[in-house]
């Protein structure tokens, strides 16, 4: 591996290209024993040139381990290659295959009208006959325009089984629309949602939708869609994303709750542009999710000079009933466990203010399993600390019901403004208790609060890594009921 992936702030266990620029997950499709994983890429700059996006690729077996492919998708006569998503034609619905399934995807072509010079973005699509190593172009692109609308893209396409129908979501401006094919060429109008639902900070972007089941009953399940927010700059958070649970029949999707409701995916600053794999078995069962682990506001100018972007963890979503109705929680899929190396493990340590308890850390890369317990306190939570100016935060406020991850201090942000942040959720306790896992690797921290009810996806980028860990209790005890560290290994090491 020489020197490659060791670059200062590399990601040593989330996906990251080799070099230049990466945004969006596109064609998440799982086929033949492979993760397919393509992305938004550029060739030749660690900045996006968006006349000349590709789809970069790579595949895994394990949801861990990544191999970077040549780039499947180049631009065309009908412009650069935009986002999108990937189906296995099963049934051969589109006639382009002969005996065996193949992949096909479908993706936004993004031009300029010759007549107007117009921004123009088309649906187009794609197959391929070697599980991914090539790719035809569909000799009749584009198949679906509308010269009306000028946001036309990010296709996720699904077979719809009732129906017997491919469905292809669409974000249109500040709503999506919902199309139905029978062979993935041919496009029908379907609905329109979400002209006055939810959040309308930004530009509607990569939507997704699927059904889950609640609470595991297989009998009782809901249609959730994901949708992603531009960045507008009167906003602090920047670009983010948002989802719906609702009912879908095929043609429409109907809202379970009040227009004005905002449900937040993630309420760090950098997980953007997710969207699902597409045909995992059934003999799994996972709904697994992707993002992009960055944030428009300042994805161009993050400290990395060789390549610039990392996807986040893949993540199994579920739904799951709470006092606030039914919500979607998140979860480190088990691959991620064939990382971890040592542990070392606490419990049942009390903390008050002049008793913090203070551990070395084993490793730059961890996994922090941990289980608080209020017992007097109304403030407790963890500081990665850095070094002796450098260090994060995630602190907990049981008066205001509050969770925080403080990056003011944990490294350079002098990049941008906007970076600095202390991103917050609200989470209750249970059982006057608070877990979280946490995820560290260089450049990076996830957060999955009670088990995944609130999650946080943020960029660090600390001129050290994390080399002491501290526990505190401020105004009164908190127990510790149990601390568990974990030293993770690099997926890029050799062997």
């Amino acid at each position: 591996m020489g020197e490659k992936y060791k670059e200062k702030h590399r990601p040593q266990y989330h996906f990251s290209p080799e070099q230049y620029w990466m945004n969006d997950p596109n064609g998440m499709v799982f086929f033949n024993g492979e993760y397919h994983l393509f992305y938004q890429h550029t060739l030749f700059a660690t900045s996006p040139v968006f006349d000349k996006m590709h789809w970069g690729h790579a595949v895994s077996k394990d949801l861990t381990h990544w191999e970077e492919l040549p780039a499947a998708l180049y631009p065309d006569e009908n412009g650069a290659i935009f986002s999108g998503s990937a189906v296995v034609d099963w049934n051969n619905t589109s006639g382009l295959f002969d005996e065996t399934p193949g992949l096909v995807a479908v993706y936004t072509s993004n031009d300029n009208d010759p007549e107007t010079n117009r921004p123009r973005q088309r649906q187009s699509i794609a197959y391929s006959k070697d599980a991914g190593r090539s790719w035809t172009k569909y000799e009749n692109n584009p198949v679906l325009s509308d010269v009306n609308i000028a946001d036309f893209r990010d296709p996720k396409v699904f077979w719809h089984k009732d129906t017997e129908k491919w469905v292809m979501i669409l974000a249109t401006g500040q709503s999506v629309t919902l199309y139905t094919s029978p062979n993935l060429i041919d496009w029908d109008f379907a609905s329109e949602f979400g002209a006055k639902a939810g959040s309308h900070h930004g530009v509607w972007e990569c939507p997704d939708l699927f059904e889950l089941p609640i609470d595991q009953d297989e009998n009782n399940q809901k249609f959730v869609m994901i949708v992603s927010i531009g960045d507008n700059p009167e906003f602090k958070e920047g670009s983010r994303t948002q989802y719906f649970i609702g009912h879908f029949d095929g043609t429409t999707f109907v809202n379970d709750n009040p227009e004005e409701t905002i449900k937040w995916l993630d309420y760090g600053r950098d997980n953007y542009a997710g969207v699902s794999w597409s045909d995992i078995p059934d003999r799994d069962g996972r709904r697994i999710y992707l993002g992009w682990m960055s944030n428009w506001r300042y994805a161009n100018q993050v400290p990395t000079e060789k390549w610039r972007s990392a996807m986040t963890l893949p993540r199994e979503l579920a739904l799951t009933s709470s006092e606030h109705g039914i919500c979607l929680i998140q979860k480190p899929v088990s691959e991620i466990q064939q990382i971890r190396q040592e542990t070392i493990s606490y419990q049942d340590e009390l903390l008050n203010q002049t008793n913090p308890l203070t551990i070395n850390s084993i490793s730059n890369l961890l996994e922090i399993n941990i289980e608080f317990e209020k017992v007097s306190s109304s403030y407790f939570g963890i500081i990665l600390q850095h070094s002796e100016t450098e260090k994060t935060v995630i602190s907990y406020d049981a008066v205001t019901e509050k969770l925080f991850v403080d990056r003011t201090h944990a490294g350079d942000n002098s990049f941008s403004a906007s970076f600095s942040a202390n991103q917050e959720a609200p989470i209750k306790m249970i059982n006057n208790s608070l877990k979280l896992q946490i995820f560290i690797d260089t450049s990076s921290i996830e957060v999955f609060a009670n088990d995944g009810k609130a999650v946080f996806t943020s960029l660090i980028f600390p001129n050290d890594p994390c080399n002491q860990i501290i526990l505190f209790s401020n105004e009164g005890k908190t127990r510790l009921t149990s601390l568990e560290l974990s030293k993770l290994k690099s997926i890029w090491s050799a062997g």
